[in-house]
């Protein structure tokens, strides 16, 4: 089929690649000239394991092309993915902006029947706002054009989207028969004929979206609020979260403390979701303590910091990770750009490191040290805060950590270490709900 996807973020790029490698011919739209032209030589603009060969193969084999082109490519697919970003606005809603003029832009250039896919994460009613958008566009153009909307959210975790795409659920919503069918037999082609695909209509499919990721984050912060329980008792998180996880009917995934959430999607999804329950009457009591607790989570942590450096001013502490997880360069959100920053606000002197983070939260901090390892990042500091859990820092030469810093305090916000093996190393070491 030939596909357009409008938007080359991460969303857009990974549904395009991925789509590119299955044979469809997929033509990815956005504004940003830098970027496509970037795109076009097969250099991605994020890192995913696996994207950027994945890009270039699908470019060799002539599956994928990239544009500033909007005419060309709405007018050349008989499939149009809005997969633009939808940041959270100052009233906790979800902004809108970009896409009701991936909306325009398709009325203006909608040439024969269509189907218009909202690929993004979009509140509750968008797909019927994106039908009034293109059709009030086609009647300033004088045309009578058929077309069709879905709501077809992305269950992607940035880490393994590709892999996740290959075989995450798919929730195709609309009202049209038609639509869904073509969108099935889409997903459904090669290799994915055993994918699980649910057909419902548009808003059911736009609520399923938002209440998977505060499902989500409600499980992080349920097991964050145990650890604090944990700590105060002498419990082990470790444990208490394998033991819960047993249970055929809850699962281990999601039931690991840490620092808490952060992240492109569930910090403004479950804010955007909470706004939409308040706009329809409803109050919130569950959902709303998901975002309390996830806070709490970085004063317990600079409590620990606290605990073992005293007063952190002029203090200097040094922050592996700026990722919100590991397998990414995405520090939106991130917890361990949060607790720095707390740091910073009470006087702490920073240095960090991050294999893959740092071009991209060196805004946040422009008078820190960004060091060139982590071993370069401990060098003469008063404490340390693992931040996020790469898998490389599991591997660090702790011995070598604790002769470069100035004292041997370690505070793991994500439960790398065994506290036994940091004690008898001569570390004061803290973790969450150990």
């Amino acid at each position: 089929m030939n596909l357009s996807i409008i938007g080359t973020g991460y969303v857009g790029l990974i549904a395009g690649a991925c789509f590119a490698e299955q044979g469809h011919k997929v033509i990815c739209l956005d504004v940003d000239k830098d970027k496509i032209i970037k795109l076009q030589k097969g250099i991605s603009p994020i890192y995913e394991p696996g994207l950027e060969e994945l890009l270039k193969k699908c470019i060799s084999k002539g599956t994928i092309s990239f544009t500033t082109n909007s005419k060309d490519a709405i007018e050349n697919s008989k499939i149009i993915f809005i997969a633009v970003g939808t940041p959270q606005d100052e009233q906790g809603d979800a902004n809108m902006q970009y896409f009701k003029e991936a909306a325009e832009q398709i009325g203006n250039y909608l040439n024969e029947y269509k189907i218009i896919v909202d690929k993004s994460t979009v509140p509750v009613g968008t797909a019927g706002g994106v039908s009034g958008i293109i059709e009030g566009e086609l009647k300033k153009r004088g045309k009578k054009i058929k077309f069709d909307v879905v709501s077809n959210p992305e269950f992607l975790a940035e880490g393994s989207a590709i892999a996740d795409f290959q075989s995450e659920r798919v929730v195709i919503g609309s009202e049209s028969e038609e639509a869904k069918k073509t969108l099935h037999e889409l997903y459904a082609a090669g290799g994915n004929e055993k994918k699980k695909i649910l057909l419902t209509d548009t808003k059911s499919a736009e609520i399923i979206k938002y209440a998977s990721n505060s499902m989500l984050a409600l499980r992080l912060s349920f097991i964050n609020e145990v650890s604090e329980l944990c700590e105060k008792v002498g419990a082990n998180i470790e444990d208490v979260s394998i033991g819960v996880g047993m249970d055929n009917r809850i699962g281990p995934k999601f039931l690991k403390a840490g620092l808490g959430y952060g992240g492109s999607c569930f910090p403004k999804d479950i804010k955007a979701f909470i706004s939409t329950m308040k706009k329809n009457g409803l109050n919130n009591g569950v959902i709303d303590r998901i975002e309390d607790v996830n806070q709490r989570q970085l004063d317990r942590t600079f409590k620990k910091v606290e605990q073992l450096v005293g007063n952190v001013n002029k203090k200097r502490i040094a922050v592996l990770g700026l990722a919100f997880k590991a397998n990414t360069d995405d520090a939106r959100e991130s917890p361990a750009v949060k607790i720095s920053k707390i740091l910073l606000e009470h006087g702490a002197i920073l240095s960090f490191f991050d294999p893959k983070a740092m071009e991209n939260a060196k805004a946040f901090f422009p008078s820190s040290k960004f060091a060139k390892d982590a071993y370069d990042a401990v060098e003469e500091c008063d404490a340390l805060v693992i931040a996020t859990e790469w898998e490389e820092f599991k591997r660090l030469d702790l011995n070598k950590i604790k002769g470069l810093m100035k004292a041997p305090n370690v505070i793991d916000g994500r439960n790398l270490f065994d506290p036994k093996k940091m004690k008898q190393l001569g570390f004061n070491y803290l973790s969450i709900g150990r």
